[in-house]
């Protein structure tokens, strides 16, 4: 019988060792894990956070798994709600194809399956290395957005590999928990399509949930569907169509996917970020924001596609929406000269003169940014003032973009500047040298004890 997508995944992330990932691979997974227990811990106060805690903390198992936050939970449970902690203020990495993904979410099954397995730090690494690598690849390999489903339906495939790893299954085992994970991680693009609600932040924290239930399954001998992506009805015909995956990992850093991913700078759809930037390199030119006659904003097609498209874009109702709407984004940065949590809160989507510059914003594709992406996130923001002067900023690679990268302190200013007020700047400083030792490291799950409220 040939060898099948799902023997190939399996194989590969058995076969990967920390010993033999490239130095870059290591540093900027260390990177990515800090960034993402930032984002989770500026998360925390956050409504559908605390939903998920509280919801999670009702399961226990045997054994149970620390919360973020707090609480323990089984261990599906704790991945699920560890995994909106992550996500939730949208600010953590991204990695940009025929599909966009964020594939620091696969921390959270990390999270839980390497607790289960007693793991240290190398393993979780090599985790990572797998389950980016999985993700990535496929993002690359088909759009399954433009077939009506969602990003995080690749994200149960990643955060299957990456608890199967971890858990010390076999690869009969691995296959069978991609089977049971593939066949009912399918999730609706709905989920990001007209007013959004909570679950946009949820959702990948309901494919590692997934990921690590399969996992506990096939560990104990269940059987899932094969084969789950070549056979009738499987994930080729009923989802993505048919594709091939290049070579997974390699001998050098640029081998890997890992460390092409891009980090953000500001908690906003990753489309958006260039264009923001671009609105605090003109802020400073333009004075009082009341000048502003219109903006203009010029983008590429999947930037249209996924925050400009929606009539509830230029009205948002909800953060959620907010932060996936580039004219909202776009104007709260020009007039506020920053974005926080604070810039998605109930009064600031209220506000009648913020709305009334969204309002004034138009958002344009243009040809020649469209074939910039995904190598690059062009947007270029036009603002009219007053006396009829225009000023004009194009970015393409806003900070933190894998050609823009952030610095180590740059990194370091963001996560504090999410961790300290929820948490204080002792522990934010106790975390990050915790991350920074995460290689020699024999429990880090321990450090889940540094984000409890």
């Amino acid at each position: 019988m040939p060898e099948t997508l799902a023997d190939r995944l399996a194989a590969f992330a058995i076969a990967t060792r920390f010993e033999n990932l490239p130095r870059g691979v290591v540093v900027e997974a260390r990177r990515r894990l800090l960034d993402s227990l930032g984002c989770a811990a500026g998360a925390l106060h956050e409504p559908a956070p605390t939903i998920a805690r509280k919801t999670a903390g009702r399961t226990r198992g045997n054994p149970s798994i620390p919360m973020i936050g707090g609480g323990e939970a089984a261990p599906d449970w704790a991945a699920f709600a560890n995994g909106v902690h992550i996500r939730y203020l949208d600010c953590n990495d991204t990695y940009l194809s025929l599909e966009p993904a964020h594939p620091s979410d696969n921390w959270a099954a990390i999270l839980s399956a390497g607790t289960i397995a007693g793991a240290g730090g190398k393993d979780w690494i090599a985790a990572a290395a797998v389950a980016y690598e999985a993700q990535c690849r496929l993002c690359d390999a088909a759009s399954i957005r433009a077939r009506g489903w969602d990003h995080t339906t690749y994200g149960s495939i990643s955060a299957t590999l990456a608890a199967s790893k971890l858990m010390g299954l076999s690869h009969e085992q691995t296959v069978h928990a991609l089977g049971i994970a593939v066949t009912t991680g399918t999730a609706l693009r709905i989920t990001r399509a007209g007013e959004l609600s909570m679950w946009k932040g949820c959702a990948f924290g309901s494919a590692s949930r997934n990921g690590v239930f399969a996992a506990m399954l096939a560990a104990d001998g269940m059987t899932g569907p094969a084969p789950v992506f070549e056979g009738e009805m499987g994930f080729f015909e009923q989802v993505s169509g048919p594709f091939k995956l290049p070579k997974l990992g390699g001998p050098t850093a640029d081998d890997w996917m890992l460390p092409k991913t891009s980090i953000k700078f500001v908690p906003a759809e990753y489309h958006s970020q260039s264009a923001i930037a671009a609105a605090f390199e003109l802020r400073p030119q333009i004075g009082d924001p009341a000048r502003i006659r219109s903006i203009e904003i010029a983008t590429f097609r999947v930037a249209v596609e996924i925050i400009a498209k929606d009539p509830e874009k230029w009205r948002p109702k909800t953060r959620e929406t907010a932060d996936h709407s580039l004219p909202y984004c776009t104007a709260v940065a020009m007039v506020d000269g920053r974005i926080t949590a604070d810039q998605f809160s109930d009064a600031r989507l209220a506000d009648p003169a913020l709305l009334d510059l969204v309002a004034r914003t138009t958002v344009v594709e243009d040809p020649k940014l469209t074939a910039g992406y995904p190598a690059g996130t062009p947007n270029r923001v036009t603002v009219t003032l007053d006396d009829g002067r225009t000023l004009v900023s194009e970015i393409a690679f806003p900070p933190g973009h894998d050609k823009n990268p952030l610095s180590d302190d740059q990194l370091a200013a963001k996560f504090h500047g999410l961790v300290d007020p929820v948490l204080g700047r002792d522990r934010a400083d106790q975390i990050i040298q915790r991350v920074a030792s995460l290689e020699d490291d024999p429990a880090p799950q321990r450090t889940l004890e540094l984000l409890t409220l």
